[in-house]
């Protein structure tokens, strides 16, 4: 049996209906396409400096975040940072929230997401115990350069979603290689879009400037509701789709790709989108990739009503 596994957003803005989700899949098997796993949990807690891809807002303390690390690890599944954003430098590596983080949850099992050489040089000498992931944010679209990153000392490469469904760039990848590849299967982003360098950069100065504003303002709310935004902001259609209208997309994996021919070429990590999307888009996914169709309704009601009762 292949092996599908998983890399889900997130587990700050995500947690509850991720873990509704795991353990759904661990009482109920049977409801879920054969070979499913959840691989990892991917995202930051505020205020991160280094967090990129997305923005994360608010305040997470110390309490909560180690209550947060253990509710998934305690499940078997690491927590995988997205220190991913474009535009730090060697001043942000001595972050005090940042390193703390890292402290809290350096337990040999977690991970870290990088794209830049500074921050992958600081994790690799203050924290060798993470494993560390290189970020589709490198927009690697050169075949060769992508052997090249496979090359080097990662636990895994995501792979530039403009690759997916390119069966004769997929097929000419090295076997030794493939299982150590990331499908991201539901890109949000439009198929070639010529902004998206634009828009890690934007995001990550905002990540900047948010991680300054809440960590001065933190301590007088520790539970994370302060959403201070900054007024700039990145125009761009694709951020209000929803995750049905994606599926248009020529970059767009379906699950009989996933579970066939993906799969019998030997991949078989795949990364879902989410972070900052709506709940319910993001359980959309789910029950999308990992259901078996005639479970859909069941476990898309089930592991709603479980996560609105999380919510109160």
């Amino acid at each position: 049996m292949n092996r599908i596994r998983f890399h889900i957003p997130d587990m700050w803005s995500h947690g509850r209906l991720n873990i509704a989700l795991i353990d759904m899949l661990k009482a109920h098997p049977e409801y879920f396409m054969d070979g499913v796993e959840i691989a990892s949990v991917y995202g930051c807690f505020p205020p991160a400096i280094w967090n990129g891809g997305r923005n994360v807002n608010g305040y997470a303390d110390e309490r909560t975040i180690q209550m947060v690390l253990n509710e998934f690890n305690s499940r078997g599944v690491p927590c995988r940072f997205t220190f991913t954003n474009p535009l730090l430098k060697e001043e942000h590596m001595g972050d005090p929230f940042c390193n703390k983080l890292l402290k809290l949850a350096d337990n040999g099992f977690n991970e870290a997401i990088v794209n830049t050489q500074v921050m992958e040089d600081y994790l690799r000498k203050n924290y060798p115990t993470y494993k560390l992931t290189s970020s589709t944010c490198k927009q690697i679209r050169n075949f060769d350069d992508l052997i090249a990153e496979l090359d080097k000392d990662y636990s895994l490469v995501v792979l530039d979603y403009n690759f997916n469904n390119d069966f004769e760039l997929l097929e000419k990848i090295p076997e030794k290689y493939r299982k150590r590849i990331e499908v991201l299967i539901c890109p949000y982003c439009y198929p070639n879009c010529k902004r998206r360098g634009d828009h890690y950069r934007f995001l990550g100065e905002q990540q900047i400037k948010r991680s300054t504003l809440n960590s001065f303002s933190g301590m007088n709310n520790l539970m994370g509701g302060l959403n201070i935004k900054p007024e700039e902001e990145f125009t761009c259609e694709a951020i209000s789709l929803s995750f049905l209208e994606t599926l248009k997309f020529s970059t767009h994996v379906p699950p009989e790709n996933v579970y066939g021919r993906y799969a019998e070429l030997g991949y078989e990590h795949f990364k879902i989108e989410g972070r900052t999307m709506h709940p319910l888009n993001v359980l959309e996914s789910y029950v999308y990739y990992m259901v078996k169709p005639e479970y859909r309704d069941l476990v898309r009601l089930k592991i709603g009503l479980s996560y609105f009762r999380m919510n109160g």
